[in-house]
């Protein structure tokens, strides 16, 4: 059984739906990446997995429980995270007090939840007390992710990852997000660095107008001629 499972989800805004009966699956300690086309609607399936929008028609089961349109405060509780693309952080506060904003579900935080994200993100625990506003792009894409393993999730669920990083930082951010996975925390993210994306992952989905169009192995995905045409930029490996 996956930690989580999406079947024929159905989501949009308005009158205008956006996502049209997406299924997804993330085993444990498994990291599966969404690709596809801007406007594709990525974001907007997974801040409905999230229970940030309404499902409209499907199910949304995570670690056996069926959460479908819980409030993502519920969510959490079940053991999922989501660190969105923008306005992730309190720029306003110091990483330390970013950290325990993540953990608002929580009754106690204790510094064993702080050691969790010190160990995977050393830089952090030297800079704990520094104004996250005041920190450098990748190191502020730390502290979000960070904010979001403070609960110590099943699965995380990240959005764009790279954006706005320097070209030099996206393959220690795509390292690093391995690196949660290998120890024990699944992840779901959304990447337009497609084929980066797809070297770290294990499996991927496209989505393309609301669809699922493609499903495979991330190296079953990068060797496809029809993926390097439609969706990384050229034809053949």
């Amino acid at each position: 059984m996956g930690i989580l499972e999406v079947s024929n989800f159905v989501t949009g805004y308005g009158d205008a739906e956006i996502v049209h009966g997406v299924d997804l699956e993330v085993e444990p300690e498994e990291m599966v990446c969404i690709i596809g086309p801007n406007g594709a609607g990525k974001s907007t399936f997974m801040k409905g997995i999230f229970g940030l929008i309404d499902c409209w028609d499907g199910k949304v089961v995570l670690d056996g429980q069926e959460v479908t349109n819980y409030p993502p405060h519920e969510i959490t509780k079940e053991g999922a995270s989501y660190v969105p693309q923008r306005n992730n952080i309190f720029p306003n506060l110091t990483v330390r007090e970013n950290l325990e904003m993540g953990a608002y579900t929580k009754e106690d935080v204790d510094d064993a939840d702080y050691q969790t994200v010190w160990d995977r993100f050393p830089i952090l625990e030297e800079r704990q007390n520094q104004k996250v506003g005041k920190m450098s792009g990748g190191q502020q894409q730390m502290v979000a992710m960070g904010a979001g393993l403070m609960i110590d999730p099943d699965i995380l669920l990240v959005d764009e990852p790279s954006a706005g990083l320097a070209p030099d930082l996206v393959e220690e951010m795509f390292e690093r997000i391995q690196r949660i996975k290998n120890q024990g925390t699944a992840v779901l993210m959304i990447e337009q660095n497609a084929r980066q994306a797809l070297r770290y992952s294990d499996r991927g989905y496209v989505l393309d107008q609301g669809e699922n169009s493609f499903v495979g192995t991330g190296e079953e995905l990068l060797d496809s001629d029809e993926i390097q045409e439609l969706y990384l930029g050229q034809a053949g490996a």
